[in-house]
């Protein structure tokens, strides 16, 4: 995986077999991540490399990422759901998303049109850290987990509390661990196995 943000633009993230090859999707948005990048570095955050991708930080806090997809590139804001929004530019990745907000961008000419409201944007975001507000726990059901997985959330409150408070993206990290077992009790022992991690606040595949 790359750890470099100069490197992330001659060579995309590194995780996934086009990375230094012309169909990387970095180079598909070479300008618009450019001028995005140069947006950010007039802020107050500090860039950062985070798997692969540019990473923006507030006070060792990750405010927001660079992304390129097939269809667009994108500032990807953690607690997006927090930001009022005044210009109606951010929006979900997916309908189930909670937490992060996008703002996309297709073209040059739209990031240099909205060159204000992204900085503005970026502003809000930082003021968001600068109060300390949090977004409030995702409330579980047993429709977002395999069954091994929710039957252990409730026997175990401790171990609820523990996998409550991991990041979304952690929380579908371990969903997805836990689900490619064939087995029940292969799935059970995964949980098991894993509880140490959870406890300490860390992804499946963290050291």
């Amino acid at each position: 995986m790359n750890k470099s943000v100069d490197n992330y633009f001659i060579e995309g993230c590194g995780r996934c077999p086009f990375g230094g090859t012309p169909q990387c999707k970095v180079h598909s948005w070479a300008q618009e991540l450019g001028l995005l990048r140069e947006i950010l570095q007039e802020s107050e955050l500090k860039e950062e490399c985070k798997w692969g991708v540019p990473c923006y930080t507030f006070q060792g806090v990750n405010v927001l990422i660079i992304s390129a997809f097939k269809e667009y590139c994108c500032l990807s804001f953690f607690k997006g759901a927090l930001l009022k929004d005044p210009y109606k530019i951010l929006s979900k990745q997916g309908e189930n998303t909670y937490a992060a907000r996008l703002i996309r961008f297709t073209n040059v000419q739209e990031i240099k049109k909205f060159t204000s409201e992204i900085k503005s944007t970026i502003g809000e975001a930082i003021e968001v850290e600068k109060s300390g507000l949090k977004l409030p726990p995702k409330e579980l059901t047993a429709t977002d987990f395999v069954d091994e997985l929710w039957q252990k959330l409730e026997e175990d409150p401790s171990f609820k509390s523990a996998f409550e408070a991991l990041t979304p993206g952690r929380q579908r990290g371990y969903n997805l661990y836990f689900s490619q077992a064939k087995q029940s009790v292969t799935r059970f022992s995964r949980i098991e196995k894993s509880m140490n991690k959870i406890f300490e606040g860390k992804g499946w595949n963290e050291r």
